[in-house]
């Protein structure tokens, strides 16, 4: 039926240009990309279902009932990535549409109603954000929301509801590093068209140029980036030569203080100008001298204002990036390779771009999420095969597949543990250690075979399109009275195997075997990096902000305080039952990147050319 439905877009993709030029102001080339995504989103999902459903020791279905509430910026592809994840993952949908693109969403639910959805799967809300507040976010019949948009709307989702399962992309602070060592014609081409298109309303728009002094202070480099900003037409969208067409709003907030003022030390290289005096029609601007901690660096702004700054080195670029908390998209201009593996191994952000520009993310080849303050929720990339499972619910009906041969401490420690039951020591537990093998074999597995490894889906030629886990700082693992010993330890050795320091706080009036046995064992698990500690409720909480992910084996053990508590950090709560299954339950331990690297020079593929 999915399918039906991509046919549906496919036909009507001219009126879906249209419908976006008239609403919210997009160029037809800019929409006319977007709604390829909608298509593949809408032919990729199915697939990455099915590929879950393969796996016979699991039973999967929906949560529920998801609400979307997608942004105005991408008025096609991103409700209908939001809602082809829940459908296909066996969800009833509600759409509540941005406000400025209303029409957009009605005229892409038809496409999914022509081809037999019904409405009542599939249901369009048109009502404002307090509404959708009240009705929708504060509604414990919904079971999930999906929202693009801003981290404050995310937080207020939170605090309206504290248990909410929330996934949301909440913009960024991107920025784009010039080095001395870069090709900087191809920076300046990059530069442009990263910060510049759609106006600057991308979450992904370079809204930071960060240069090395010897570019900063490279006369040619400037003329070439204010030239190639003036150059860029901007007017009505009917009209084909505009590159640039309507803002959807007039500058307010944020990006009317930074078109209104200047701090210490700032100037404007391209000053900014509307065309013909209409407040909708912003000219590029480029904001000069932008210094460290200031406004401009510090803060979104969604429109077309390129803030530029001066960096004594690659280092201190690095610094200067990471510092916004931000961490959506980062750039990198720069030929030497040396350049490009500290910056890749420093930057901190879900989607990395090396000599080609940060903007216009592909399903699959590009799979698109942040980190830090770009990021609320489970942390999962749309356009990934991962990112449907955080709709599913699942039910293990058997145990997974093992390949066996592995050998690590951990299986050897679970099999000693196993080896005592059978002899009486901890007989209790003999069919939790039965358990515990299976799993632990599993985590191995699929450690070696998925985590520890990166993966190109896509393959293209002259462009490495990278696709990899990175381990969390650290998780806190509550241990309440309720717990089973697979519950405790599965986690415990998940978390050691994916190498993710632990926090283990025990429930003050935890008393029963499981906690007698993580004490006696405490020196064969406990690492360097882990605490054990027994605390009470509000004694946990303190350290919510510190670490990335709280775990609990049940939803119902979670107390309203604790939620409220992790609420105001935004740490996202796991309230699941641990699974044997490696492929599922590792993904709780990971932050997934990618990193799109542009190695061919106009063609040339170079010495990757002879490997070849």
């Amino acid at each position: 039926m999915l399918c039906k439905v991509a046919n549906n877009v496919r036909t009507r993709r001219g009126d879906l240009i249209g419908v976006a030029a008239a609403e919210v102001g997009k160029v037809f080339s800019e929409t006319d990309v977007e709604v390829s995504e909608a298509i593949d989103f809408l032919e990729f999902y199915p697939h990455a279902v099915r590929f879950f459903e393969a796996y016979e020791n699991l039973s999967l279905s929906g949560k529920g009932v998801g609400v979307i509430a997608p942004p105005w910026n991408f008025p096609i592809a991103i409700p209908t990535g939001g809602i082809v994840a829940a459908l296909a993952a066996g969800n009833c949908v509600i759409v509540k549409p941005a406000s400025a693109a209303t029409l957009c969403a009605y005229e892409l639910c038809r496409c999914f109603w022509d081809a037999g959805i019904s409405q009542n799967t599939l249901q369009f809300v048109p009502c404002s954000g307090a509404l959708a507040g009240e009705h929708l976010v504060k509604n414990a019949k919904v079971d999930f929301v999906i929202l693009t948009g801003g981290e404050e709307t995310a937080y207020a989702m939170l605090k309206d509801r504290p248990n909410l399962f929330l996934s949301a992309e909440t913009g960024g602070k991107d920025a784009t590093i010039v080095t001395a060592m870069a090709d900087r014609d191809q920076a300046i081409k990059n530069v442009i068209h990263s910060a510049f298109s759609n106006s600057g309303q991308k979450c992904s728009a370079t809204s930071l140029l960060v240069l090395e002094e010897e570019v900063y202070h490279d006369p040619h480099f400037k003329k070439g980036l204010i030239d190639a900003a003036k150059s860029l037409h901007v007017g009505s969208v009917w009209d084909f030569k505009n590159r640039l067409g309507t803002l959807a709003n007039q500058p307010r907030g944020a990006l009317k203080r930074a078109l209104e003022s200047l701090e210490a030390g700032e100037s404007w290289a391209l000053a900014p100008e509307y065309v013909e005096g209409n407040p909708y029609m912003l000219k590029p601007a480029i904001k000069w001298g932008v210094k460290e901690g200031s406004f401009c660096h510090m803060n979104e702004l969604f429109g077309p204002v390129l803030s530029v700054m001066c960096a004594k080195d690659l280092k201190h670029a690095v610094d200067i990036v990471n510092a916004t908390g931000y961490g959506l998209t980062s750039g990198i201009e720069s030929l030497d390779e040396r350049e490009v593996a500290y910056w890749k191994a420093h930057l901190q952000a879900g989607n990395l771009y090396v000599n080609r520009g940060t903007t216009g993310a592909i399903v699959l080849r590009q799979p698109f999420g942040g980190m830090g303050k770009s990021a609320v929720g489970a942390g999962r990339k749309a356009g990934a095969y991962n990112y449907v499972t955080l709709f599913m619910d699942v039910e293990e009906v058997g145990t997974p597949k093992i390949k066996g041969g592995l050998k690590h401490a951990w299986s050897d420690l679970v099999g000693e543990w196993a080896l005592q039951a059978e002899h009486g020591t901890h007989g209790a537990f003999k069919e939790t250690f039965e358990k515990l093998s299976f799993a632990t074999a599993s985590y191995l597995e699929n450690y070696e075979e998925v985590f520890a490894k990166e993966v190109d889906f896509a393959k293209v030629r002259g462009e490495d399109n990278i696709f990899k886990y990175l381990p969390l700082r650290k998780v806190a693992l509550r241990v309440c009275q309720e717990d089973s010993l697979f519950d405790v330890l599965s986690r415990i050795v998940a978390a050691k195997i994916a190498q993710v320091p632990l926090h283990v706080s025990i429930a003050s009036e935890a008393e029963n075997s499981v906690v007698s046995f993580m004490y006696e064992t405490k020196e064969r698990w406990l690492g360097a990096h882990d605490t054990l500690i027994r605390e009470n409720e509000a004694e946990f909480a303190q350290c919510f902000a510190s670490v990335q992910k709280i775990f609990y084996a049940d939803a119902a053990r979670i107390s309203p305080f604790v939620f409220e508590e992790a609420a105001k950090s935004a740490t996202f709560i796991v309230r699941e039952k641990p699974l044997m299954e490696g492929r599922l339950e590792l993904l709780h331990y990971f932050m997934e990147q990618s990193i799109s690297h542009s190695y061919h020079r106009y063609g040339n593929l170079g010495a990757r050319g002879i490997k070849e």
